[in-house]
């Protein structure tokens, strides 16, 4: 009886100390990841749990649920300059809620004239990679803000469909930014394109570079 309870205490020991192993790299994982707080903006019209699909795409990739933030804009028809107010005291309470300087920025539709308008009116201090698809960027600027800091480069990713009938191709590319032309998706169904995804975690990590 006593070696019947000694080979059990033995097996669980094991078991416990195989478990522990076992573990641990996810453990050491969700520890060591670090990025800059992502802010999603939608569209006119749209809503933030739009972004559900890209949000969980990004997570299987590293990023963290406090790292991941989309925007409800109250004026739903994209008005850049309201909307640009908002976004503004939204990135302060992303800023001071996760202690970081700097944030990302991922919009889509008229979330990307948002973004840029923003920018433009003196948040390129606080932003430092920014991705927008099926957005008509050029009913703001042609040309990638450089941001009230001159020593600070924004790098900015502009995603566009041959297929998008809603926004035309020629508004999407900016001067300055990386424009990446893709086909196959419509305006409303880039949301969850496993391409578009791709696109968006390049630029997040930095893939956005001033080619044109």
């Amino acid at each position: 009886m006593k070696k019947k309870k000694l080979l059990l205490s033995l097996i669980a020991g094991m078991t416990l100390t195989f478990s522990a192993v076992t573990m641990q790299p996810s453990n050491s994982k969700a520890q060591t990841t670090s990025h800059d707080p992502v802010i999603f903006i939608h569209g006119a019209g749209g809503i933030g749990a739009s972004f559900y699909g890209i949000e969980n795409y990004l997570k299987k990739q590293g990023w963290s649920d406090n790292e991941l933030y989309a925007i409800e804009m109250n004026d739903k028809s994209g008005n850049n300059q309201n909307n640009a107010k908002q976004l503004a005291s939204y990135v302060d309470e992303v800023l001071k809620k996760t202690g970081k300087s700097k944030v990302d920025i991922v919009g889509h539709s008229m979330g990307g004239p948002n973004a840029l308008t923003y920018i433009l009116n003196g948040g390129g201090s606080k932003v430092n990679d920014v991705v927008t698809f099926g957005s008509p960027n050029k009913m703001v600027t042609s040309k990638a803000p450089v941001g009230t800091d001159p020593t600070h480069k924004i790098l900015y990713t502009s995603i566009y469909s041959t297929n998008d009938y809603v926004v035309n191709n020629w508004l999407s590319p900016l001067q300055g930014a990386k424009n990446v032309q893709i086909s196959g998706a419509d305006h409303l169904s880039m949301l969850m394109n496993s391409r578009v995804n791709e696109l968006i975690k390049e630029g997040l990590n930095g893939g956005g570079e001033n080619s044109n």
